[in-house]
């Protein structure tokens, strides 16, 4: 990616043979669409002439009220390095707009914009750098995704016992293609599981990349005969897959939450803003944590954090100050999965953080003790709250967040809707795990 006008992108598309081009857009739950044209269209859809049925996309508009346009940003055109090299395809990532113009408030990224904008209003640039876990699963002999692998690594092992490795390095070298830069690449925990970090950069940008990553790796694993998933919590008894995210304030270069005169070098700037984080944490957990599987991987013992807390070093809290200060001062937060929607969930914290940084909230002490091992009266004691247990709670939480819900905007009760849907066809249903308990006890 770089730098491109309309006509840079035209002559691209001539010299280089791209014979479609995909309109991508990202839906109010975090699905990634497009709407693919020929190169001989490339020229409408530049000008934002594609259009697209909006009620048929879950979460967006009502019938009576459909038409609505794609806007590219001519920044994120990038040829698909996994495609073929002659008949080349190409993406542009939209927007979404009304046909009067004006920006749709269900489409994510114009509800990341209009927060991005808040913030620039008080002199403020949001910069995030993502590490995302995924599962690479066997596939069946129908073809079907399986939970079974043949790895048998461990934390940051090697092939051999890295069969993953391949198809990571794969993903890592076509997201250099595309301009996206990754820090580091590595073997997690459990069997089957990896993680590909992607270097800090302007939030927006940011969702971006994600949505380029997610869309890598599935293409990627599938070429090799494998199943990605971003499932927060395939297997029982192992850990689960997160998305921690690392958040700064930037102003004409510096970065804003570090101070060399403070005791621990963070700024009050970035105090409050984590002070902000935790009071609403439990208001985006619907955001951040969005399937009822989301709240299988936020329990103790599985290195997701369940309490709301920080540490500048304790991995079981939910915010964290990693080492590096500096211009590499950062907010790490240790709950959102993979399965989110970023440009809602940084909407979200960059909304908390702000209304930390407004009303010069003070966070609790920081805790520097292991919180899976403590008791719940020691908790009770220092009045640690947890997250919410299940997607029942979090939406519940998020319906009575004001701050929450005004980041998200006109579509935020659309957004909650789909969640109870979610979680009431999930209590619905009638479990392996029950009838094994129950069938013939009683």
């Amino acid at each position: 990616m770089g730098r491109y006008d309309q006509e840079d992108i035209l002559r691209f598309i001539q010299d280089e043979d791209v014979q479609f081009v995909r309109m991508q857009f990202t839906d109010l739950f975090g699905q990634l669409k497009n709407v693919a044209i020929t190169a001989s269209q490339i020229r409408r859809a530049l000008d934002g002439e594609i259009m697209l049925d909006g009620s048929s996309i879950q979460g967006s508009v009502r019938v009576e009220e459909s038409d609505q346009y794609l806007r590219p940003e001519l920044d994120t055109f990038t040829v698909l390095p996994w495609r073929p090299q002659y008949g080349k395809v190409a993406r542009l990532i939209c927007g979404v707009y009304n046909p009067d113009g004006s920006p749709f408030e269900g489409d994510p990224r114009n509800i990341l914009k209009r927060v991005l904008k808040r913030a620039e209003d008080m002199g403020f640039f949001f910069h995030v750098g993502p590490e995302l876990e995924f599962f690479l699963f066997q596939t069946g002999e129908d073809g079907n995704p399986t939970t079974k692998t043949s790895d048998e690594a461990g934390y940051f092992d090697l092939g051999p016992l890295d069969h993953g490795e391949s198809t990571r390095r794969e993903v890592a070298l076509a997201l250099e293609q595309m301009g996206v830069e990754v820090e580091a690449s590595h073997h997690e925990t459990a069997a089957g599981q990896h993680e590909i970090d992607l270097k800090y950069t302007p939030a927006l940008t940011a969702a971006d990349n994600i949505m380029t990553f997610k869309l890598a790796v599935k293409t990627l694993a599938q070429k090799n005969g494998l199943h990605a998933t971003f499932m927060p919590k395939p297997i029982a008894g192992v850990a689960g897959s997160g998305m921690h995210i690392n958040m700064s304030l930037f102003r004409e270069g510096k970065n804003l939450f570090y101070d060399q005169e403070a005791g621990d070098r963070l700024s009050a700037l970035a105090q409050q803003f984590i002070a902000g984080l935790l009071a609403h944490a439990q208001g985006f957990c619907a955001l951040t944590n969005p399937l009822v599987n989301s709240y299988k991987r936020l329990v103790p013992g599985y290195e997701a954090p369940c309490y709301l807390s920080w540490s500048a070093s304790n991995r079981s809290a939910l915010v964290r100050i990693p080492d590096p200060r500096g211009r590499g001062t950062r907010v790490e937060l240790r709950s959102p999965d993979p399965a989110c929607n970023p440009y809602l969930v940084f909407a979200a914290c960059l909304a908390a953080g702000l209304d930390g940084v407004e009303r010069q909230l003070t966070p609790p002490p920081e805790i520097g003790e292991n919180l899976y091992a403590l008791s719940p009266e020691k908790l009770a004691s220092w009045n640690v709250e947890r997250l919410p247990v299940s997607l029942e709670k979090a939406v519940e939480a998020m319906e009575s967040d004001r701050t929450v819900m005004e980041a998200i905007g006109a579509y935020a009760a659309q957004y909650l809707d789909g969640k109870r849907r979610e979680w009431e066809e999930y209590r619905t249903q009638v479990s392996q795990w029950e009838l094994e308990r129950y069938l013939v006890t009683y």
